[in-house]
């Protein structure tokens, strides 16, 4: 029996690249300040950051946790670099790590992911529009790499969990 799915699309990730030497391990330190923990249980309940949290807020939490708009000592690190077509720019140094219980259905997974990317293409959006007056999506190839450096797109994703037991 052969099984297909009828489907043409999908979650749209940048993996990092080969590294140069396989023998030479690189440890990139993360702080904790610049991790923004989203855990998935059995019951498709949120804990973000070790806070119970509802969806609804997630995508306005990822914003505020990336952009970090009072310099809140709690939420990423941000650094200051020179992008070309962008200028000067505070890159945020945050990335967001999602992770679920093996229980989690597929739905609440899609809405989590749908959020966490949504947040990235807002705030894209917004830097798109008072840089080049339109949004992302509508931007050349250069100028969408140039927002892209601006706010890069971190989400990693870790192995499913068996944390409440079994479903």
């Amino acid at each position: 029996m052969v099984t297909t799915m009828n489907v043409d699309t999908g979650l749209p990730r940048m993996l990092p690249p080969i590294p140069q030497d396989k023998t030479e391990k690189t440890d990139i330190e993360v702080r904790k300040r610049n991790v923004f923990t989203v855990l998935i249980n059995k019951s498709d309940k949120l804990l973000v950051r070790g806070e119970p949290m509802d969806v609804t807020v997630l995508r306005e939490k990822t914003k505020e946790f990336v952009m970090n708009p009072n310099n809140d000592p709690n939420l990423s690190e941000m650094e200051e670099k020179e992008i070309p077509m962008v200028g000067k720019y505070n890159v945020s140094k945050g990335v967001v790590s999602l992770q679920n219980d093996r229980g989690t259905s597929y739905q609440m997974y899609m809405k989590v992911q749908n959020e966490l990317v949504a947040a990235y293409n807002e705030l894209r959006d917004d830097l798109s529009i008072s840089i080049f007056g339109k949004k992302y999506d509508k931007l050349s190839k250069e100028e969408q790499d140039a927002v892209g450096k601006a706010i890069p797109q971190r989400i990693s994703e870790a192995e499913p969990k068996n944390v409440g037991g079994k479903k």
